[in-house]
């Protein structure tokens, strides 16, 4: 069995001593300061196993939002063989695309909006930072309201004055949900604050927990109906011709592929700490189709059983919980999906906005105080007094949402064809207007103009077709379209006006992904 070895950045790295935190960057000097903090800078030494990659997957999956998309998809009004054909092709999609993204972080042990600097130029890169921070930082808002709601289930069941909390309210919200949603931003903070290490282990504990619940929470459930009243068809109605049935999967397909763009997006945070590009690999096949998959069956199960259980189809985990009663169950249910949010919430909605937010003013703006910022404006935000919104929702968060499709498609572009794999690592830390990356006073203005024009089409493809009932279908197909064009257009422009630098792969400072026996 071959031995995995770690893969290399392209700067040399300082030793390490006893002293030197796990992950931190190397600050080589001539970095400039205003590019650069210990948060940003190049990995010191990269860690992660395939199971921690697997892990993070696991809590990007295992939340109310994953288990109300898994099964969702079963009552579209298509064969269950047909869910899953669109399951398994919409994961192997999204897998494709996180390799794509992680390599270049991998490679240079750097974050999402550092290795951007690459082809948007070494400021040009804060547009995508800060519309990627944008993002996480609503969401952020949301994914917390939702954990507490499962937190105030536990507050009624087991604090019977508790019901008298949900009468006052301040700014749209009752004092228990004050509460709750209190909890949990501090819990969640204090977690931020430890550091990546603490993350990873959080992650490591919270992916299985959640499954030995599920599992027992699924086992209860198909007991209870009787295997024979269980089916992985949750739609009513007479089922679609085959013909019909197409556009639904090509449906789910999108769907699948536009729950995961925003991880997806800045996965590349998470995979600088691969110790090889292997590993990420390996855990990125273990996390997406694998856990994925299960994941969707372990839904379906449970709200296939409510049924009979219950006597009507339940697709929120919260409101399952909530119709078995047992006070154990209560607890047990509502901490586990409080658990799951929150490992959601961290992976995808917090390490995001942090390193981008850092990203704008390295200096003042640490990875902690990103993470930061991006909580308190979550709570400024009032994310329950919109969520509910799909007008509000549309308009906001539909607008920055459709503009991940371009960010994704330039940045493939610009890694993989128009710079062939090659970074020079160095530079993406210099303002000197000689440096590779500088391009026109630190912006790239085919990434910039790439990005302008194909999100324009991406937010209307997004938003004019259920703002004015036409082509409905096509605001599903956003990411894709964005993506596409995103790519096509800033390859199109680089080989009509050449500004990404054409590397040398025998250069010392040029970090090679193309290299053989280094991928």
């Amino acid at each position: 069995m071959a031995t995995e070895v770690a893969t290399p950045v392209a700067a040399p790295h300082a030793p390490l001593t006893p002293t030197t935190p796990a992950g931190a960057g190397l600050i080589k000097p001539g970095y400039d300061p205003a590019l650069t903090n210990e948060d940003l800078a190049p990995l010191r030494k990269q860690t992660w196993t395939s199971y921690n990659v697997f892990a993070f997957w696991m809590s990007d999956v295992h939340s109310v939002g994953g288990y109300v998309t898994a099964g969702s998809l079963f009552a579209l009004g298509i064969a269950s063989w047909q869910v899953l054909v669109a399951l398994v092709v919409g994961i192997l999609i999204v897998q494709v695309f996180a390799n794509l993204v992680a390599k270049p972080s991998q490679r240079t042990g750097v974050p999402y909006p550092v290795i951007n600097r690459a082809v948007f130029g070494v400021l040009g890169a804060n547009v995508p930072a800060i519309i990627r921070g944008l993002i996480a930082m609503a969401w952020y808002g949301v994914q917390t309201f939702l954990a507490a709601q499962s937190l105030n289930i536990v507050f009624l069941k087991f604090i019977p004055g508790a019901a008298a909390l949900l009468e006052p309210s301040f700014l749209g919200l009752n004092a228990l949900g004050w509460i709750s949603y209190a909890v949990l931003w501090v819990a969640q903070g204090a977690l931020f604050w430890m550091g990546m290490d603490a993350i990873r282990k959080f992650i490591d504990w919270a992916g299985p927990a959640v499954y030995v619940v599920m599992i027992a929470l699924a086992v209860y459930l198909v007991a209870t109906a009787g295997i024979g009243n269980i089916s992985l068809t949750l739609s009513v109605g007479a089922p679609m011709s085959f013909g019909a049935s197409i556009p639904v999967m090509l449906s789910a397909i999108a769907l699948v592929v536009s729950y995961f763009s925003g991880p997806m997006l800045n996965f590349g945070d998470f995979s600088r700490y691969g110790r090889s590009f292997a590993a990420v690999k390996r855990g990125n096949m273990l996390g997406l189709p694998v856990n994925f998959l299960f994941f969707s069956i372990l839904t379906v199960l449970c709200a296939s059983a409510t049924v009979p259980v219950f006597g009507k189809l339940i697709t929120d985990p919260i409101e399952t919980v909530q119709a078995i009663g047992a006070p154990f169950a209560i607890l047990l249910g509502g901490l586990t999906f409080v658990t799951a949010t929150v490992g959601i919430n961290i992976v995808a909605n917090f390490i995001s906005p942090a390193f981008d937010f850092s990203n704008v003013a390295p200096r003042r703006i640490s990875w902690r105080m990103g993470g930061m910022i991006a909580a308190v404006g979550s709570v400024l935000l009032t994310p329950w007094n919109w969520y509910g919104n799909d007008q509000a929702i549309l308009y906001t968060l539909g607008v920055l949402g459709a503009l991940i499709g371009p960010l994704f498609g330039i940045l493939i572009a610009g890694y993989y064809i128009v710079g062939k794999q090659r970074v020079a690592v160095d530079d993406m830390y210099s303002k000197d207007p000689a440096g590779r990356y500088w391009y026109r006073k630190g912006f790239n203005p085919n990434a910039i103009w790439t990005l302008v024009t194909t999100g324009a089409v991406s937010v209307a493809s997004a938003v004019l077709p259920p703002a004015l009932g036409v082509v409905p279908w096509l605001s599903s197909y956003s990411w894709f379209i964005g993506c596409g064009l995103g790519l096509v257009v800033f390859w199109a422009l680089e080989r009509r006006s050449p500004a990404m630098p054409l590397l040398d792969a025998d250069d010392p400072t040029v970090d090679d992904g193309a290299a053989l026996g280094r991928a």
